[in-house]
């Protein structure tokens, strides 16, 4: 099985026709990893003499520096250079779950093509670093995988159309474990339905390295000081967001950016590390690919939804076998905020949440969604 990789491609324009960006961005992250602009060729793969053009053209494109050279301590970025990265950042994170799912349609196209396979797992799911590692995973042993990325709301419904094989969504812990099953059981049946267990993970404040702010709570994210990004509404994320500040008495209205909308933990991330945001809501694992500080909240789990009658298939075999192997926990538990020692377990619904049969009835979840 051969694995697809897609990444965005953003260029600028001049009034006179030429274009420039590409490798230059590409060649300023680097400068910035590595502080010194010898160290950056290497790793870009670019003469010295090019790399030197490169920033030369940029210059004169931009009207302003985006390297200073200093003796004896290497390169720095100028301010607009940080923002030319920054943005490729932001770009990045917005759009890798949308591309790795363009990805995986190629996979599968490709695997289709080129070989006589049956039928191929369809998954829809929250975005994760545990379910990216899942995918990855098994690129790497050949399995193929139709993986799409939606909202816990979108795979649970495309689920329960048919249209996927596993449905991935996540459930708080604690207190806001029942709020948000409500929203949820629409979608589960108890009779037909299992849970496969993938991790736990942790959900909280993303914000700037020390967190120089002290954003220590949500009561916090109302002052008038902090500029927040939030996530998209009909994600779970936002969802249990809502339900905490429900509980904390706090309106979102009052809250500066409460109203926008990121689909990753990642896009979130960079927001506040790229000086957009003061704070962000996502999982601890964003917070540390960025180096960002992290303020805990809430713990959840990590579900996919299945069919109880397809367990037994090759391809939920496969996940599962995959889910159980010792070397693939590792890989989840290595994840900053994520405990994979469930992972695999196969749970009756009412096993998963015991009262489950006892929750009263509330908002719909197509009222939720539309929060």
């Amino acid at each position: 099985m051969f694995k697809v990789s897609i990444k965005p491609h953003w260029q600028l324009e001049q009034a006179d026709g030429k274009q420039s960006l590409p490798r230059l961005v590409e060649l300023l992250a680097r400068v910035r990893e590595t502080g010194t602009l010898a160290e950056a060729c290497i790793q870009a793969g670019l003469s010295y003499r090019y790399a030197w053009g490169l920033l030369q053209d940029g210059t004169r494109t931009f009207g302003a520096p985006l390297v200073a050279m200093q003796r004896g301590r290497g390169a720095v970025l100028t301010p607009l250079a940080e923002k030319l990265v920054w943005a490729d950042k932001r770009i990045n994170a917005r759009l890798a779950p949308l591309l790795d799912s363009l990805a995986s349609e190629l996979e599968v196209e490709l695997e289709r093509a080129l070989s006589d396979t049956g039928a191929i797992l369809r998954v829809q799911a929250s975005h994760g670093f545990a379910v990216e590692t899942l995918r990855d995973w098994f690129v790497r042993s050949r399995i193929p995988i139709d993986l799409k990325y939606r909202s816990s709301f979108e795979a649970l419904g495309a689920f329960k159309s048919g249209a996927c094989d596993l449905a991935g969504f996540h459930v708080p812990l604690g207190e806001f474990e029942a709020p948000a099953l409500q929203q949820y059981a629409a979608w589960l049946k108890p009779q037909t339905h299992r849970l496969i267990m993938l991790a736990t993970r942790r959900q909280g404040l993303i914000v700037a390295p020390g967190n120089p702010k002290s954003i220590q709570s949500l009561a916090d994210l109302s002052r008038a000081d902090i500029r927040f990004v939030n996530r998209q509404p009909g994600s779970g994320t936002r969802m249990l967001l809502d339900l905490m500040l429900d509980k904390a008495g706090i309106d979102g209205a009052r809250i500066t950016g409460y109203e926008s909308g990121e689909f990753t933990h990642a896009a979130v991330a960079a927001y506040v590390a790229s000086g957009m945001a003061d704070a962000g809501v996502g999982v601890e694992a964003a917070a540390k690919r960025f180096d960002l500080g992290f303020v805990p909240l809430a713990g959840e789990r990590y579900f996919f939804l299945c069919a109880k009658t397809a367990l037994k298939t090759p391809a939920l075999l496969s996940v599962i076998d995959t889910l159980c192997n010792p070397d693939f926990r590792n890989l989840v538990n290595a994840l900053p905020g994520y405990d994979a020692l469930r992972c695999g377990e196969v749970m009756a619904i009412e096993d998963a949440f015991p009262d489950f049969g006892r929750l009263p009835k509330g908002r719909t979840a197509k009222a939720a969604r539309g929060k």
